[in-house]
């Protein structure tokens, strides 16, 4: 990628960073007690994303390599892994700025009809696999809260069963068919997009056309690296839910594990239900108490909670863009 794109996605990034400190309710008085309140599990939370970032980047690793010779080192995905989800963080709509730069920065690697492929799939896989958490997170409550179950919540785990059960079909559609060409043609009806994205596809109809061949073909061919993908997603879903009890170890004992999943769970659905906003900014809170208070737990439980993970989410959010200028060599050209 040329150095001026990388300062691109740096300014916007570290632009983005500044606007949400400068406009936080929150004082950096009040932010320092809480850490220092957390005592070690707040390194604790950051080691660990140190892991989970691992497995996004070794399933990824999976479906750019495919069983061939690697020609990106697993170090440099897992860079790109870091410095993607920073910029997903701070863009509004989310997919519109780490996408684009994983994209320009594996083109010369492996060409761009191969990156565009990777990438989009590695981005269906996250949030296909945030469906099936979601999914099994609702088995999960009624297998240990069905019995004392209220009308209200029967009837939000209906529609949230209904939503991901559309979700699901809607996935395994796109991998069956390829997902790129219909996704431009539906976003070619947005206002200000119409004339652009239809000239793009023109231009580039053929090279949209094998990304959808190489989505549709990695479900249809080669089905162990699609399970292995999706499971090690999976996994990385269940095991991050570990950072909400370390943090509520910091204020009670007394919340299992399988709850932590449902707070989890019931948190991430809340805040991609506004994936418009920014890092999710108020809307990851208030999943946060819901959350809590569907369990009966403290209110102030969810308040803490949500602001030990954003202070987790700025520092790594940093580190990311930080990344995004940090090891730049430049590639073979790809053949």
């Amino acid at each position: 990628m040329k150095p001026l794109y990388r300062n691109l996605f740096l300014a916007v990034g570290v632009a983005a960073i500044l606007v949400m400190l400068c406009t936080s309710d929150i004082s950096y008085a009040e932010m320092w007690e809480n850490v220092r309140r957390a005592g070690y599990w707040f390194p604790a939370v950051i080691v660990l994303w140190v892991f989970l970032y691992m497995a996004n980047a070794w399933s990824w690793s999976v479906i750019l390599n495919d069983g061939a010779v690697p020609k990106v080192s697993f170090w440099r995905v897992y860079k790109y892994t870091i410095s993607g989800y920073a910029l997903n963080y701070v863009t509004p709509v989310g997919l519109l700025g780490g996408e684009p730069y994983r994209i320009m920065e594996l083109t010369p690697y492996v060409g761009a009809s191969k990156a565009a492929s990777s990438v989009i799939l590695y981005a269906m896989m996250h949030i296909f696999s945030h469906f099936c958490f979601w999914s099994f997170s609702i088995l999960l409550y009624l297998v240990l809260y069905a019995r004392g179950m209220s009308a209200g919540m029967a009837v939000f785990l209906a529609v949230c069963s209904v939503f991901c059960g559309l979700g699901i079909y809607f996935f395994l559609k796109g991998y069956k068919h390829g997902l790129a060409m219909k996704a431009l043609h539906l976003l070619s009806h947005i206002p200000g997009l119409k004339s652009r994205l239809r000239r793009f596809m023109e231009t580039k109809g053929e090279s949209i056309r094998n990304v959808d061949r190489q989505i549709a073909a990695l479900h249809a061919q080669r089905r162990s690296t699609f399970y292995l993908s999706l499971l090690i997603e999976f996994g990385v879903r269940v095991a991050g839910c570990l950072e909400i009890q370390f943090i509520l170890l910091i204020l009670t004992d007394h919340v299992s594990f399988w709850n932590c999943v449902l707070i989890q769970a019931f948190t991430s659905l809340f805040a991609n239900l506004f994936f418009f906003i920014p890092m999710g900014v108020g809307a990851r809170e208030g999943g946060f108490a819901l959350a809590v208070g569907g369990l009966s737990l403290a209110g102030a439980y969810g308040v803490y909670t949500s602001l030990i993970v954003r202070l987790r989410e700025l520092i790594w959010t940093a580190i990311g863009l930080l990344l995004i200028k940090v090891g730049n060599k430049p590639a073979a050209p790809s053949r």
